[in-house]
């Protein structure tokens, strides 16, 4: 079965937790904090592997988790890191963000790694908070949280050349003719339902792999049809040959057909329509295809590269192949996307420009505090701790929180709420 998009949901593992202990050992004076650093959280890796063909795993697989870090034990062991979530895709998947469109990572190469969710980093014991001041600290943190998002995947096949053409216009004949694929070959439309790459040897040392694609019908480029199936699975192709029937056999006008399949490539993004196209005339052998061949002429651009060929008798394909090999080694390979389309790398530090904390009166009278960077800080407090539940309050107000709190109107007494920790303020 061929699946090229999927939607999955990802989760990185959390990081271990920091551990409260004490050396107490009767031969080790002095012992004093002996708590380890918890492990580091899980990745979750993409990984291309030119094996696969298909994205069919992850549809019936669409949580991905991450392995947790392990807790820090005494004696300052530091608990094992998470083991990463590897997920093997195809080479020529392109992996989006559902939240912001953006690119996370584009796969073209085989064992090409993308991290998708980084994993946290463990909490630290209470040795890392031993001071002059306190030397028996009963201070540790909990593990960072993993990150979660949802993803999409798309594949797109790894193509030099790509085949486009209305449905039944001989495209699986012509990849059949040039290489050793053997796609399905029925006098109907839609027989070809996936794209069909074959291997093209035009000598020792040249060669290109062509793509078999779904049949193009008016309106493919807004979904009608196989529409975007098709469409995305040209994207990286850097030459087009534009197969018509020129016999006009299922009494179609042979430039009315050029016309619709140029309209949909002008329509679909990347431009598909200023990439080298060369325009093959199929079913020479049949009456009336040299007639339309020279309408035809008469009626495009002078500019354009005519073939005729006739796929079935597989006459003049030996010059169809020497013309897109010659015309693929003069065409630039293709960005599909540049800096903008990806996805900017998540730094856990706090910018200027970020919004470490807002602070709202909610319905039942509660002075609410929230934010981003915040939450971090609030997930890796233990608040059974007496030592840490004061640590969080020096944070607090270090950031301005009790200031702009009293600023907001907040009076001694008064019950606000930090995320799901709700406390007194006294002033």
């Amino acid at each position: 079965m061929f699946v090229d998009l999927v939607h999955i949901k990802v989760s990185s593992g959390k990081g271990g937790d920091g551990t409260v202990a004490f050396r107490r050992e009767k031969f080790v004076p002095m012992g004093g904090p002996s708590g380890g650093d918890g492990g580091k959280g899980g990745d979750v890796i993409f990984v291309g592997n030119e094996g696969l063909a298909t994205l069919i795993d992850l549809k019936y697989n669409r949580v991905l988790n991450a392995e947790a870090g392990v807790n820090g034990r005494a004696k300052k062991m530091h608990g094992a890191n998470g083991n990463d979530l590897v997920v093997q895709v195809p080479v020529g998947t392109t992996i989006y963000d559902e939240e912001t469109d953006k690119v996370i990572g584009d796969i073209t190469e085989h064992n090409q790694t993308v991290t998708v969710a980084k994993g946290g980093r463990g909490g630290r014991g209470n040795v890392k908070f031993t001071t002059s001041r306190n030397t028996a600290p009963e201070i540790a943190e909990k593990g960072e949280p993993g990150v979660t998002r949802k993803i999409r995947c798309e594949l797109k096949v790894l193509a030099d050349v790509g085949l486009v053409g209305l449905p039944s216009v001989g495209k699986s004949t012509i990849i059949s003719a040039l290489s050793n694929s053997k796609p399905k070959i029925a006098d109907y439309h839609f027989t070809t339902l996936q794209p069909n790459l074959g291997v093209v040897r035009v000598e020792q040392d040249r060669s290109f792999v062509m793509a078999d694609l779904p049949g193009l019908i008016e309106g493919a480029s807004l979904g009608q049809g196989l529409g975007l199936q098709f469409l995305r699975h040209i994207e990286r192709t850097r030459v087009i040959l534009h197969v018509i029937d020129m016999s006009g056999s299922e009494g179609r006008d042979p430039y009315e057909d050029y016309q619709v399949i140029n309209k949909e490539l002008s329509s679909y993004k990347y431009d598909l329509l200023q990439r080298p196209q060369i325009i093959i005339a199929n079913k020479m052998d049949l009456p009336d295809a040299k007639e339309h061949l020279e309408m035809f002429k008469e009626q495009i651009d002078e500019d354009v590269d005519i073939i005729p060929i006739s796929a079935y008798t597989r006459d003049n394909l030996q010059e169809l192949m020497y013309k897109t090999m010659d015309l693929l080694e003069q065409t630039k390979h293709i960005d599909l996307y540049n800096d903008a389309d990806y996805d900017e790398v998540v730094e856990y530090t706090f910018t200027p420009d970020e919004e470490v904390f807002h602070i709202e009166l909610e319905a039942d009278g509660v002075y609410q505090v929230t934010g981003k960077p915040l939450r971090k800080i609030f997930e890796m407090t233990d608040f059974t701790k007496d030592q840490s539940v004061k640590r969080f309050s020096r944070i607090l107000r270090s950031l301005g929180v009790d200031a702009a709190l009293r600023d907001f109107g907040v009076q001694n007494g008064d019950t606000v709420r930090i995320f799901e920790f709700e406390f007194e303020f006294i002033d």
